[in-house]
């Protein structure tokens, strides 16, 4: 398994972009990343899931990996897989990189930002898991950053936050670096043709989440 490397770390797109407060808001989160987020971070597994129902991609890039959850999820719907993590997080690519140890699970793990494309030779899926929400801005420049990753026959996967009707959990929620306003969903259906999406919701209400696959819109 390689170690992290370096990549797409220019900050001449999107300053306003702090990639260092989440570099440091992820420094504490990540040793309690695993044990808190699964209660509302949802459709991860079952976004992953879907995938497998309508592709087998060989090559897969997951933006924002975080501490690897995904990475064994792809790895075990597609074992054949050459599978990619990107993340900010040093700390987080730390425990995605003893995950995948532990399970002798082979990756490429790589640090830095998504604001260029990682490989030349493309990939055929793009994952994004709660990640695009946090990229603010630019995530607008991640989403076609993908779009120009992605083989001609690829797929973008995005599962994250939608919207809530509760302005308090709005505002809070942009604290901890999330936005919650219905942005995503819109733009990639504007650049996308959608294989399959959901929008569901979760605790009663207090907000929605959705998952999305879908192929880039040629010409």
């Amino acid at each position: 398994m390689s170690e992290p490397r370096e990549v797409g770390t220019s900050r001449a797109i999107d300053p306003a972009f702090d990639a260092a407060a989440l570099t440091r808001y992820y420094r504490w989160h990540a040793p309690l990343y695993d044990a808190t987020r699964w209660s509302f971070l949802f459709g991860r597994a079952a976004l992953i899931r879907g995938i497998a129902l309508h592709r087998r991609p060989r090559r897969i890039l997951e933006v924002g990996c975080g501490t690897g959850a995904n990475l064994l999820r792809l790895s075990r719907w597609f074992p054949d897989a050459d599978i990619t993590g990107l993340d900010l997080s040093a700390d987080m690519l730390a425990r995605a990189r003893r995950k995948l140890a532990a399970h002798q699970r082979p990756a490429t793990l790589a640090r830095g930002r998504y604001d260029r494309p990682l490989d030349p030779r493309g990939f055929d899926l793009v994952l994004f898991s709660y990640c695009l929400s946090m990229i603010e801005p630019g995530w607008e420049r991640a989403l076609d950053t993908a779009l120009d990753d992605l083989q001609p026959a690829g797929a973008v996967a995005v599962v994250d936050f939608h919207d809530t009707p509760n302005a308090g959990f709005r505002r809070w929620m942009a604290r901890n670096h999330v936005r919650m306003d219905g942005h995503l969903l819109p733009r990639l259906n504007a650049r996308c043709r959608p294989i399959t999406q959901t929008v569901r919701v979760a605790y009663g209400g207090g907000w929605r989440y959705f998952s999305f696959l879908g192929s880039p819109i040629v010409g």
